[in-house]
């Protein structure tokens, strides 16, 4: 196949790309190639997915979707879209999603992809068990509470192409989503908590510009309509992220109950993104410092405003996972949505990561950022330990490539 890129177009990749239609098929491949990476659904803004050798789909492997005593049972190049149905179909549900659900279940939880809430780890913090092909063609299968598991899940693809992984799962429940437009940006710091916590799920936009903020509160069950909230009204329609952008594709919203997988997302399923026009960064600072890092954000709004589309603000319960964002501590997410030039966006990142540096800001890992290979070591404590259990598994460094040699060097 040629011409292959990543969702935004911002990225194209040289090789080939194999689609192996069985687990041995994948095995064999994996075992006679020199260097490979997988490629999933593309939603990386960066190379860590490039390869120098083989790339591989795993869209085209068996489906499975296997509710058992441990959860469900799911193939990796599955997208969360395809597995939430099954679920609901079968009276059960994840703990959370992301804002989109057309992201594949292995590339989401090999990234550290999340959705919101104060109670809420990262997707991957669902996962408890994972099957996956090293570097010698064989299976591995680690379960939570293995002495490698930890360092196995938000992996970057360094330790193997993963085939499967079982998810915990729980009853199936409601939520209602309520849009409030105008929340004093100035309550994002004063009342950060009460913000955050006001629902389930909550994501606040701004673009540290506009003196008011617009709040998606997504609630378990049915949320009583308030309508002033903190300053705020309850929007008089359906919204986008984007203000100016039409909300046709947004989730239900009016405060309606639905089904939890249509209603967690931003985004209906039944909307197919393009390629979008645009850029994403995203940083991730210790919960208590979330009003030092609005105020640095606002200071720098103006360098922002001829970059940035929108940011989006939202929270997330920490996890052991050795290389996720908020592993070890609970965490605010500052996420960004900037125009597609990089050239234009660069300088801005700079002064963005320099501003929230004192906040030990971590930053995405499938995201444009600034930051070194010492900065990366020093803000994930746990970049030692997992060099070292990538080489157990890929001791020729199959599975590397120069997003890994720059970032992780081993």
């Amino acid at each position: 196949m040629t011409n292959v890129t990543n969702w935004a177009g911002n990225v194209s990749f040289a090789s080939a790309l194999e689609a192996p239609r069985s687990v041995e098929e994948l095995q064999e491949l994996v075992a006679a190639s020199e260097k490979l990476r997988v490629l999933g659904t593309g939603h990386s803004f960066n190379r860590i997915a490039d390869s120098t050798g083989t790339l591989v789909s795993l869209a085209e492997l068996p489906t499975v979707i296997e509710v058992g005593a441990s959860g469900v049972t799911v193939s990796a190049g599955l997208r969360y879209g395809e597995i939430t149905a099954a679920l609901e179909a079968q009276g059960l549900a994840l703990h959370n999603l992301g804002s989109l659900p057309h992201i594949s279940v292995a590339g989401a939880c090999a990234t550290g992809t999340h959705g919101s809430g104060d109670g809420n780890g990262p997707l991957a913090d669902a996962v408890n068990a994972i099957t996956f092909v090293d570097a010698s063609g064989e299976l591995v299968t680690l379960t939570r509470g293995d002495a490698d598991f930890a360092g196995s899940i938000v992996s970057l693809g360094a330790l193997g192409v993963t085939v499967s992984l079982t998810l915990d799962v729980q009853p199936s429940y409601q939520v209602s989503q309520v849009v409030y437009d105008g929340l004093p940006v100035e309550r994002l710091g004063t009342d950060f908590a009460a913000v955050m916590g006001s629902a389930y799920s909550v994501s606040a936009f701004t673009d540290w510009v506009d003196p008011d903020v617009m709040v998606w509160r997504k609630q378990r069950g049915h949320e009583p309509i308030e309508p002033t909230w903190l300053g705020a009204k309850v929007a008089d329609g359906p919204r986008h992220p984007i203000k100016a952008m039409p909300a046709d594709y947004a989730t239900q919203q009016g405060g309606i109950p639905g089904p939890w997988h249509e209603r967690l997302p931003h985004f209906r399923l039944e909307f197919t993104p393009s390629n979008g026009d645009e850029l994403q960064s995203e940083y991730f600072v210790p919960r208590e410092r979330a009003a030092e890092a609005f105020d640095a954000l606002r200071a720098l709004g103006n360098q922002f405003a001829p970059v940035i589309q929108v940011s989006e603000i939202r929270t997330i319960a920490a996890d052991d996972l050795w290389l996720s964002p908020s592993q070890g501590r609970d965490t605010v997410a500052l996420h960004f949505t900037w125009i597609q030039d990089e050239a234009a966006v660069r300088p801005v990142l700079a002064a963005l990561e320099e501003a929230i540096a004192p906040l030990d800001a971590r930053p995405h890992w499938g995201k444009v950022f600034v930051a070194d290979a010492a900065t990366l070591r020093q803000r994930y404590p746990k970049v030692p330990d997992f060099i070292a259990l990538a080489a157990k598994y890929d001791p020729a460094g199959k599975f590397r490539n120069p997003y890994l040699d720059t970032y992780l060097p081993s």
